[in-house]
């Protein structure tokens, strides 16, 4: 019997993920009254994703443990689900199912790879979600502080100074720091610092006709000086993936709230010039440049890593080999910058691309939000995260399929990672902070969805 439900569930896992996405993209659909039906059938493909998929790790490990910690991150995501529907009124029911649909599958994945991680994840999630339940709250009043901007931008400037001349290094970059025997990557949390620094900057102090305004070239050149300071000391401490991150979020934030095509395009050829530099510099992105060409020449060293996430994924095929059946593991940190592959592996290529979807779904809702806010400031907030969230999916997907080289950077809210985790829900508490400032009668046709 337990090897039918093992079979089964290759099939199961790959249905219950297409049902979840179908659900995101169509619930605007249908009329705002039934809109809830849909968001009650995300949570309960949610369940049998998360659920079905600790009962088979159980059954080739300890029964009780498993199923008890399977429990107690129900309660968690639940708990989540709750405080948005009763507390947070307003707030986008889909960004908050995403979310823990998100973390129900980085969790379980990190059981099959490593109960002990997955056990500190657990905690880590538990503690942000605490930690995040009142951002929501305030950011209503994170306006106040615009007129500190410079504080925001120069402390995370400071911050990345001290990690680049204190901190450790990790995979050949200096960018973790340690306190009290606790790890952590300060570049996680300048990021929303750094966001709100280019919107103090660059949006007005009062709220003025969005398609008349434009920031002055002082603003903008502040803001560029502080942007090109952060991301030349990301570059001098190796970690090119979160540069280049920061380098988009400058430039997307800059073009919507200037509008000149102009911008975008000296981004990218200054972006452009960069990777030419970087690759002239470093010989870390040299070898990446390499294995990303031709992974198989170069198998034995520095090909092996995206050989073997391309073997577990072409191994996976559409089903996947099934939860516990496959050897994820030979990937070289595979917890943190390859889950995806070891999700395709296991869960197969349609639960993979549909989880993209979801991602996409996500980020579609995000920008929504952003133009139906009309203050400046939060706009820029929310493109600046969504921003930064979807296109660090860009690269640590891009890397893990061979579409673009290796950057080094994590999976939002699925792959291992403290810090990531924390400021990643944090992000998404704000962008339901803002959302629920957009005044009621322009979420009238969307209001069943609390998005």
């Amino acid at each position: 019997m337990e090897t039918v439900i093992s079979a089964l569930s290759r099939y199961a896992f790959g249905i219950f993920i297409a049902f979840y996405a179908f659900n995101s993209f169509f619930a605007s659909a249908v009329k705002e009254d039934e809109r809830n039906g849909f968001y009650f059938l995300q949570n309960i493909f949610m369940v049998f994703i998360h659920v079905l998929g600790f009962y088979i790790l159980s059954l080739e490990g300890d029964h009780d443990y498993y199923i008890l910690l399977c429990l107690l991150q129900e309660v968690l995501f639940f708990t989540i689900i709750i405080l948005y529907r009763t507390i947070y009124k307003g707030s986008s029911i889909l960004i908050v199912n995403n979310m823990c649909l998100m973390l129900a599958v980085s969790l379980l994945m990190l059981t099959r790879l490593s109960f002990a991680k997955s056990l500190k994840q657990f905690v880590v999630v538990a503690i942000s979600t605490i930690i995040t339940a009142f951002i929501p709250f305030l950011m209503p009043k994170l306006k106040r502080l615009k007129s500190y901007n410079l504080i925001f931008g120069l402390g995370g400037l400071a911050v990345l100074l001290i990690v680049f001349i204190a901190g450790t290094v990790t995979n050949g970059s200096k960018i973790s720091y340690s306190i009290g025997g606790i790890t952590f990557q300060p570049s996680e949390f300048v990021k929303l610092t750094f966001i709100i620094f280019v919107a103090g900057v660059l949006a007005p102090e009062y709220n003025e006709d969005p398609f008349d305004y434009r920031p002055s070239v002082k603003q903008i050149a502040i803001s560029a000086a502080v942007a090109a300071a952060t991301v030349i000391v990301l570059v001098l401490s190796r970690d090119l993936g979160g540069a280049l991150i920061f380098f988009v979020i400058y430039f997307a934030m800059l073009y919507v709230i200037v509008k000149n095509p102009l911008y975008l395009l000296g981004g990218a050829v200054i972006g452009a010039l960069g990777s030419i530099a970087g690759y002239k510099l470093f010989s870390h992105v040299r070898t990446r440049v390499i294995a990303w060409r031709d992974p198989y020449s170069v198998i034995e060293g520095q090909g092996y890593q995206i050989a073997q996430s391309l073997f577990a994924i072409g191994t996976g095929g559409w089903i996947g080999m099934g939860l516990d059946k496959g050897t994820p593991t030979k990937i070289p940190v595979v917890a943190a910058d390859f889950i995806f592959a070891a999700i395709c592996e296991e869960l197969g290529c349609v639960f993979g691309f549909c989880l993209v979807l979801i991602i996409l779904s996500t980020f579609i809702m995000m920008m929504n939000a952003a133009m139906r806010i009309a203050d400046h400031f939060y706009r820029l907030i929310i493109v600046g995260i969504s921003v930064a969230l979807s296109f660090q999916v860009l690269l640590n997907i891009g890397g893990v399929t061979k579409f673009i080289p290796m950057t080094g950077v994590t999976l939002p809210l699925i792959s291992y990672g403290g810090s990531s985790v924390l400021v990643c829900m944090s992000m998404f508490a704000s962008i339901q902070g803002i959302y629920m400032m957009i005044p009621a009668k322009k979420q009238k046709h969307q209001r069943g969805d609390r998005q």
